[in-house]
């Protein structure tokens, strides 16, 4: 379990994915990538196979979320792992509606 700050980079030790934190969770949480916890950008972390329960894939420039711990991630480089919290898969967050100018 790690604890999370506004701005921490993030990366996957099962694949290339990096992600930015932009919303912590209200609570420590799990975080995986590809079924292997994220680690620190630099961090010298060894790297671990990816599962193949978790080879959905990330999407450069999108958000993942979970409403339930609030946290909010953003994807700078995309990889063949899922972002999950535990086993729990993160989706990715939905533009909010502009409102119509008529």
């Amino acid at each position: 379990m790690m604890d999370f700050k506004p701005g921490a980079r993030l990366r996957s030790q099962a694949c290339s994915t990096e992600v930015i934190v932009v919303r912590p969770p209200a609570q420590p949480v799990d975080l995986c990538c590809g079924g292997a916890p994220m680690v620190p950008v630099g961090d010298p972390a060894e790297e671990q196979p990816l599962a193949p329960a978790h080879e959905g894939g990330t999407l450069l420039g999108k958000r993942y979320s979970d409403e339930a711990t609030g946290i909010e991630l953003l994807c700078t480089k995309a990889g063949a792992g899922s972002l999950s919290l535990g086993e729990a898969p993160l989706g990715t967050k939905e533009a909010k509606p502009l409102p119509s100018s008529d």
